[in-house]
């Protein structure tokens, strides 16, 4: 509540750590949280978010939230007087209901117990590769520790736990994987402000029928009885909502040490969860179509979470962060989250400004081995303005066709340079030539797509804000086109003859393959090609 342990960079730039009731009450002095790791930041927003539907009692309605976005300060006097009534379940050592872990968990056999599993970017076993190793290892201080726990709740990978005693899932000493934590499934999306203010309240989904519908039963973990070691009922667990999600114990843990510093960490499987159609409770995720689920349960539609994909940036997937257009009956293949799909009904009904730029962040984790381990950790942020959420906009659809317009010509470059590989008879290498080449198209484009999407504004004309996209991908990549040429060597340049699979013969050169290029850029980027001045500069 009080003491400092969460991160933060104020409105000045300065970082400092502070308690959950000042990080609340004076969000409108903080930029940021300002965590280690951006699935930290999306875990303790959560929390937060938890802490603040409940002193807002909703909020009940976009009336509710309106008056709260108007009002420049926090409701101050309602956050305290909430966080008064459950201050005991804020205590990190408290002897019977600690802070996210459970007061009398234990192991059925002796087992020592270390840091590695509470902090998730030690490897688990070679841990060569980390800032982390002796000392950093031997203890952290309660306020990072918390940090931990947090993410933990959050995040943590599958695979088998310490079995605890009193949980009858234990077997030979072991519980047995559940699956990741309850973010871990997620595609998640938050979206940002000028500060934490304004992030937490564009964050805040009101309890209304339109979104979501209230249920009695959905509670924050602190106003529920302390949990054992043992899976709580799904009858009484559920999700009811979004208290429940936010702060779901996905593990039983217990920590080690005092208030000087952590030692120690153990953790234990707690309660699963069946993200299956669950988009109208959990609003931070993207969501997409399950055809095998589909198809095993004979539903005609079941939507799953979808994390992000790792190795794109985000505006490559552009439409995923946008409400999908109309499709009469037909069900859309993706979800946007309901918290843009929300944003965008508070700027049509004018609640928002159209003239607000907001930024959608993107987080998520891949797990590997079995979800046993992290592979990667994902964070990527657009900066739009709220037009582009509105369905019938047609800011939303230029830059949607923009994102496309850039495959387009990337796709044009990856053949450049797999026809290039066969000019040069590096049979075999065209996959891995393409790819290159597209990884470096994709590259150049990445600075001038996030700049040219959040310069879009009200007054921007569709045809023109298009036509000097296509304007801009055009010289980017015929220029690197050029240098695949140049790059090709003697061999390319006298090129060879090939049979394609259908017996037909044509000679492979590098003038042919640049010939290639140049006509189906022209075809990707039609108003680009079509400007002579444009013409001119890139021949």
């Amino acid at each position: 509540m009080d003491e400092g342990w969460i991160p933060v960079l104020d409105t000045a730039g300065r970082r400092r750590d502070v308690g959950l009731l000042e990080l609340l009450t004076l969000a409108g002095d903080i930029r940021t949280i300002a965590c280690e790791l951006p699935t930290q930041t999306f875990a303790l927003l959560r929390l937060a978010l938890a802490v603040l539907h409940r002193a807002t009692d909703g909020p009940a309605g976009q009336a509710a939230w309106r008056t709260l976005w108007q009002d420049r300060q926090m409701p101050v006097r309602d956050i305290t007087d909430y966080l008064d009534t459950v201050r005991d379940r804020f205590d990190l050592f408290h002897p019977a209901q600690p802070f996210y872990q459970v007061a009398d968990l234990r192991p059925g056999t002796a087992t020592t117990f270390g840091l590695e599993r509470l902090i998730a970017d030690v490897p688990n076993n070679m841990q060569y590769l980390t800032s982390r190793a002796g000392s950093g290892l031997q203890a952290i201080s309660p306020a990072e520790a918390a940090l931990w726990l947090v993410h933990c709740q959050a995040f943590d990978p599958s695979g088998i736990k310490t079995g605890a005693v009193g949980d009858p899932r234990v077997k030979g000493g072991r519980g047995y994987p559940i699956g990741v934590a309850s973010a871990g499934s997620l595609g998640g999306v938050h979206l940002e402000g000028a500060d934490l203010r304004e992030t937490l309240l564009l964050n805040l989904v009101p309890v209304d029928p339109r979104w979501r519908a209230a249920d009695e039963r959905d509670l924050p973990v602190w106003e529920r009885p302390p949990h054992t070691a043992a899976e709580e009922p799904a009858s009484a667990r559920g999700p009811f909502g979004v208290l429940g999600l936010y702060t779901w114990q996905s593990r039983r843990v217990k920590l080690f040490g005092d208030r000087q510093a952590v030692t120690g960490a153990m953790i234990s499987i707690g309660d699963p969860i069946d993200w299956q159609d669950r988009q109208l409770l959990e609003p931070m995720s993207v969501w997409g179509r399950s055809a095998p689920r589909e198809k095993a349960q004979k539903r005609p539609v079941v939507y799953l979470p979808r994390p992000h994909d790792t190795t794109r940036a985000l505006w490559r997937g552009l439409q995923t962060l946008l409400p999908p257009p109309s499709s009469g009956s037909e069900a859309p293949q993706r979800l946007a989250p309901m918290l843009v799909q929300w944003l965008a009904a508070l700027t049509v009904s004018g609640a928002v400004t159209a003239q607000y730029t907001v930024r959608q962040r993107a987080t998520s984790v891949a797990y590997g081995s079995q979800q046993a381990v992290v592979d990667d950790v994902y964070t990527d942020a657009l900066t739009m303005n709220v037009l582009l959420l509105v369905e019938d906009s047609p800011l939303r659809t230029t830059a949607v066709d923009a994102a496309q317009d850039a495959d387009a010509a990337v796709r044009q470059l990856r053949s450049l340079a797999a026809n290039l590989a066969r000019a040069a008879g590096s049979a075999g290498a065209e996959q891995g030539a393409a790819d290159r080449a597209a990884e470096h198209g994709y590259a150049l484009l990445d600075r001038g797509f996030r700049d040219w999407l959040a310069a879009l504004h009200p007054d921007s004309d569709p045809l023109t804000e298009r036509r000097r996209w296509q304007r801009h991908v055009r010289q980017a990549i015929a220029r690197t086109g050029r240098d695949l040429v140049d790059a090709a060597g003697p061999a390319a340049w006298t090129g060879r003859p090939i049979t394609d699979r259908n017996g037909k013969t044509l000679h492979y050169s590098s003038h042919q393959a640049e010939a290639w290029f140049r006509a189906g850029l022209a075809k990707a980027l039609p108003l680009a090609a079509a400007d002579p001045d444009q013409q001119q500069e890139v021949a």
